[in-house]
């Protein structure tokens, strides 16, 4: 009977220590630590101990109750307190985790597809370094641990931005459901802007934010430079040029040294690629390891006069290649050679396809051989002009159009020329007649020359005739007069005869 009573004190004593120990634990637990929030280490090492007390009290009490030795008020305290310390404890695991994810950009790379668009080929990788530096550190429960997969970074979101923040990528948003440690994930844009310098904006996690400016790299598996030209079509008249701005972008991390090239353009069509700054002439250029862009001019001079390799309004395609310094050598002059697109893609080189239009404008010379006219009243003027196309283009519809003084007319032969061709000559005859009882005097008359050409108006230069009117002269008056002076010399020389006789 006493051993019975001994055995049932003692398991008193037992559960009156466990539950004064239980309680001062809670207590414990109560008491908030500000610099756990700080240091989330320290704090997750804190919760991690209180936890594993927690749950060896929760297994203890199981048992006493189980014996019938503490009431189910008492399990129930002791089940709730483990409850709050494996929270607390995963809190403050997830609260390490959040704060040591990392993402970071391996690679960024820029690179044009066939279809000419610029790519950016971006890298992400996971740098938090897993859980190895935690389970070292704190002991960690492996289960527990792997649970919350720390090694995993969810949601990650990904866009490209311009220096004023706005999205310049396609899509404007990449999502990465997991990214996780060891396993970088590629991610492939298209940029709606060509930039070298772009801004990659990242949120992850837990709403965790990072943006990097980032130079990007050229994708140097490609060997070579790429050329773009705004104006890939253009027009220029005969005898004009045309000037095509040429972009140059490296893909290349072997050669930086390349020769500019023209193919399937005629000998009679001068090329001329200048530096756009400097003016100078350039028939090789060398790329440096800070600068891998450059702009050329493209000078394109036309011959005077259309031909059988230039003629008129009919595109002439033509290639520029941007080729190695060490390939030149061995493809030799490529200026007599008429490349096909085919063959042009197998020489492996950065080209652009250009086009230019030859246009011609006609250009109306008019020459008159005299523009004074001295006549009577009653007389008519008679003026030839010559017309001359002196333009690269067919005249139609050459008209000529006379201004006289009122009351006079005007006869103009042929009063259209329907046609004129390049260098072509044909002579107009203006007949003019003054008006009745027009007054001596000086009159102006002024004429003007226009045509057609390319449906544009063409006007030549306005001629001026002047036409003197002279008085008219009677022959009955102007006999008196020589009468009368015959008369007076008959009576001089007979009075100095009769004088000379006394």
């Amino acid at each position: 009977m006493r051993r019975c009573l001994n055995k049932t004190f003692a398991a008193l004593l037992i559960v009156s220590a466990f539950t004064l120990l239980s309680a001062i634990h809670a207590e414990a637990q109560t008491n908030y630590n500000s610099r756990d929030d700080k240091f989330t280490v320290l704090g997750l090492k804190r919760a991690k101990e209180a936890y594993e007390y927690a749950r060896a009290q929760y297994e203890q009490n199981k048992q006493l109750f189980d014996k019938q030795l503490i009431s189910k008020l008492e399990l129930d305290r002791s089940r709730n307190i483990f409850s709050d310390s494996e929270v607390n404890y995963q809190q403050s695991l997830l609260a390490v985790l959040f704060e040591n994810q990392y993402v970071t950009v391996s690679k960024a790379v820029k690179y044009q597809a066939r279809d000419g668009r610029k790519h950016v080929r971006l890298t992400l990788a996971n740098t938090s370094g897993g859980g190895a530096e935690f389970r070292k550190l704190i002991n960690l429960d492996d289960e527990l641990f792997r649970s919350l997969q720390p090694d995993i970074i969810n949601n990650v979101y990904v866009s490209l931005l311009n220096d004023v923040q706005a999205t310049i990528g396609q899509p404007y948003e990449a999502k990465i459901d997991e990214l996780r440690f060891g396993e970088p994930a590629t991610i492939d844009f298209t940029l709606l802007q060509d930039l070298d310098f772009v801004t990659v904006s990242m949120i992850y996690g837990s709403g965790t934010q990072r943006s990097m400016k980032i130079f990007l790299q050229k994708d140097a598996t490609v060997n070579k430079v790429v050329v773009q030209s705004e104006q890939f079509s253009q027009e220029a008249e005969l005898g004009g040029s045309a000037s095509f701005g040429l972009a140059l972008e490296l893909f290349s991390g072997v050669t930086n040294t390349y020769k500019l090239e023209v193919v399937n353009l005629t000998q009679q069509i001068d090329r001329t690629f200048m530096d756009p700054t400097s003016q100078a002439r350039l028939s090789q250029f060398k790329f440096t390891e800070s600068v891998n862009t450059k702009r050329v001019n493209l000078q394109i001079n036309l011959p005077d006069r259309p031909g059988a390799e230039v003629i008129m309004d009919q595109p002439i395609p033509f290639y520029v290649l941007v080729i190695p310094a060490d390939q030149s050598e061995q493809l030799g002059d490529l200026r007599a050679k008429q490349l096909t697109q085919e063959e042009i893609d197998r020489l492996s080189v950065g080209y652009a396809r250009l086009e230019l239009i030859p246009r011609g404008k006609g250009k109306l010379l008019v020459r008159a051989p005299q523009l004074f006219r001295s006549i009577k009243p009653d007389e008519t003027v008679e003026v030839a002009v010559d017309v001359i196309n002196e333009g690269t283009r067919r005249l139609d519809n050459v008209v000529m159009e006379v201004d006289p003084p009122l009351g006079w007319t005007k006869k103009i032969e042929p009063e259209l020329i329907t046609s004129l061709a390049i260098g072509e000559e044909k002579r107009v005859k203006l007949s003019i007649t003054p008006a009745e009882n027009v007054s001596v005097g000086r009159y102006e008359i002024r004429v003007r020359t226009s045509g057609m050409s390319d449906n544009q108006p063409v006007n030549g230069e306005d001629k001026t005739i002047t036409v003197e009117v002279q008085a008219q002269v009677s022959l009955a008056g102007t006999g008196l007069i020589v009468l009368l002076i015959v008369g007076v010399i008959a009576g001089i020389v007979v009075f100095g005869i009769r004088l000379s006789r006394r």
